[in-house]
C-alpha cells in the first residue's frame, strides 16, 4: 500500500493514499459489513425469526386491515381466529372491515393468536 503520513507534534495526524487504494479499502469494508449483515440474518432465521412474504407486506402497505392480512397469511378462518383469541367471529369481522377498532386487550388477544406483535396490527 502506497501511503503518505502527515504528522503533527510527532504523532500521525493524516494519511494520504492513492484513490484506487482508498476505493479498494471502501469496497473491502462494504463486503465485511454485508457479510456481517448476512451472518446476523442467518442466525435470526436459525433462531426461528419469521420472514414475511412480499405479498403480505404489499397488502399491509396498501392499507388493508392488518388483522385480515395476517389471518389470511396464517390461513385461518375468521371463526378459527376468533376462537383462538377468545372473541366472536362477528367481532373479528367488524375489526377486519374497520367497523370496530378493537380495544387494546382485543387487539393483544388477536396478536397472540396470530403470532405477531401488537404493533403489527396497528395501522
Amino acid at each position: 500500500m502506497n501511503v503518505q503520513t502527515i504528522t503533527k507534534d510527532g504523532q500521525p495526524e493524516y494519511v494520504i493514499l492513492p484513490w484506487a487504494e482508498y476505493q479498494s479499502l471502501l469496497e473491502a469494508l462494504d463486503n465485511r459489513l454485508d457479510a456481517a449483515i448476512l451472518t446476523d440474518f442467518a442466525k435470526r432465521l436459525v433462531d426461528g425469526e419469521e420472514t414475511v412474504p412480499d405479498a403480505v407486506v404489499a397488502r399491509l402497505l396498501a392499507g388493508e386491515s392488518p388483522v385480515k392480512v395476517w389471518r389470511d397469511h396464517r390461513e385461518l378462518t375468521q371463526a378459527a381466529l376468533a376462537q383462538a383469541a377468545g372473541l366472536t367471529q362477528s367481532m373479528v369481522a367488524m375489526i377486519e372491515r374497520n367497523n370496530r377498532r378493537g380495544t387494546t386487550d382485543t387487539l393483544a388477544a388477536l396478536a397472540r393468536a396470530l403470532g405477531v406483535e401488537l404493533d403489527d396490527l396497528l395501522k
